[in-house]
């Protein structure tokens, strides 16, 4: 993204992720994690097999739009934490998914019932 960009241009971030990605930042939302600890979060999900090919270079990626910061734990292994950017995101993306789910106040109590479930 270049510098000359402005903050509002910047804010469409969330819709030129992918789901997988989507999936990603949601993950890293609780806690910083590793490539593998990802990697088993997502089969979970998925319910089958999340190759390394797959993985890896979405986890670049994210890395690159400045949504995932990555660091090194050890020689072989790095971790992955969501970024202020990344966190932003995810709540521009949850704004527009609420925003078109909720069409009435059933639809608002049953989003307020997983909130307070997730607590």
């Amino acid at each position: 993204m270049s510098e000359s960009q402005t903050v509002t241009e910047q804010s469409g971030v969330a819709s030129e992720l992918t789901a997988f990605q989507q999936n990603i930042l949601t993950i890293l939302a609780e806690e910083p994690r590793y490539g593998l600890a990802i990697k088993r979060e997502l089969e979970s999900y998925y319910d089958s097999e999340v190759n390394h090919g797959r993985l890896y270079p979405n986890l670049d990626e994210l890395v690159e739009m400045g949504l995932v910061e990555k660091s090194e734990l050890d020689k072989r292994t790095n971790q992955y934490a969501l970024t202020e950017t990344g966190h932003d995101t995810l709540l521009e993306q949850f704004a527009w998914e609420f925003g078109r789910f909720v069409t009435d106040d059933e639809r608002a109590a049953e989003l307020q019932d997983l909130i307070e479930q997730a607590q």
